[in-house]
């Protein structure tokens, strides 16, 4: 057994590889020139180059592969300019799916997200079922993700053996770039979060995802999505179980949504006029008004996911950045 991984010199899809290769399944790993590869540094896997945006090197690298895993995607929230999630989230989709199908690849997993699902109300976990309002979409990654889903499904319609994972907010080990998540638990151990806003998010183990995309290849239902989540917590939540296991102080500040929203706009002003990136902005201050809670219920039914606590997850990420040089002595 051969598998393809696009993205697999990222966060999930360095994980990914480690589940495959644990699985006995040989992987081929889709490298885009100058790619930051330090994720498959000591793994016995097979190296293609080629770009998402290129049907000819995808069909290469798909030579004697079985399965397809396309993970790969432009993950951000700080866009100079839409066209490239257009191009690579959208139009790379397309393109890696059509390819894979027209060289007969057995089982193809998309690795979408939460991002292109229903934006949760309130309290109340968004699952598979609810439907979704893309105009309500903040940003121009949420709006790609959703288009690039949409494609996923229609080409399952037309008899492309396509199974589609949305993971919600994973966190664990080699997350080197880091993940805007990731992100967030390094401010907290370097000391750079006084405050925090009053939101939510669904955290799970990555490891878990990973092992659910092994699975979703040998048993999902073509043409069906999986959320695949863990617990829902508050922030303030995250951030008390950050302090239990660091013994970091736990940020004491709530802060207001209103003034929020407009210091992010001030900075992301000042970003553009210094070429920066902005530690926060307007699109991640106005998802944060939502409470970003999933039910993946059907991936523990159908799938057997069995994420870690969020309390092993979290740790797992603290340790990982603290013995690999990220967190500040």
């Amino acid at each position: 057994m051969r598998a393809f991984v696009t993205g697999g010199t990222g966060f999930i899809g360095g994980n990914l590889v480690r589940a495959l290769l644990r699985a006995g399944v040989a992987v081929r790993v889709l490298v885009r020139p100058g790619a930051d590869t330090r994720v498959l540094s000591g793994l016995t896997v097979e190296r293609a180059a080629g770009d998402v945006t290129d049907p000819a090197s995808i069909r290469a690298a798909l030579s004697d592969c079985e399965w397809l895993f396309h993970v790969a995607a432009l993950y951000a929230f700080w866009p100079r300019d839409a066209a490239p999630f257009e191009r690579v989230n959208v139009e790379g989709t397309r393109a890696v799916l059509e390819t894979a199908g027209a060289c007969g690849v057995r089982r193809i997993v998309y690795t979408s997200s939460v991002a292109a699902l229903a934006v949760p109300c309130g309290s109340d976990p968004v699952d598979e079922t609810t439907p979704v309002d893309p105009s309500v979409l903040i940003g121009a990654y949420k709006r790609s993700k959703y288009r690039a889903e949409q494609i996923a499904l229609d080409l399952a319609e037309r008899g492309l053996p396509v199974v589609i994972v949305n993971p919600t907010f994973p966190v664990g080990p080699y997350d080197v770039k880091p993940t805007p998540t990731g992100r967030m638990i390094l401010d907290y151990l370097n000391r750079r979060m006084p405050a925090y806003l009053d939101t939510g998010m669904n955290v799970v183990d990555v490891e878990a995802v990973a092992e659910a995309h092994v699975r979703a290849a040998e048993r999902g239902r073509v043409g069906e999505r999986y959320i695949l989540g863990g617990e829902n917590l508050t922030m303030r939540d995250i951030l008390r179980e950050l302090s239990e296991l660091t013994g970091l102080p736990l940020p004491r500040v709530r802060l207001p949504y209103a003034p929020v929203l407009a210091l992010s706009y001030a900075n992301a002003a000042l970003s553009r006029l210094t070429g920066s990136v902005p530690r926060m902005t307007p699109d991640t201050i106005r998802m944060s008004r939502h409470r970003m809670y999933y039910d993946a219920g059907k991936a523990v039914r159908e799938l057997d996911l069995a994420p870690a606590s969020s309390r092993q997850a979290l740790a797992k990420a603290v340790a990982w950045f603290r013995g690999n040089g990220y967190v500040r002595r």
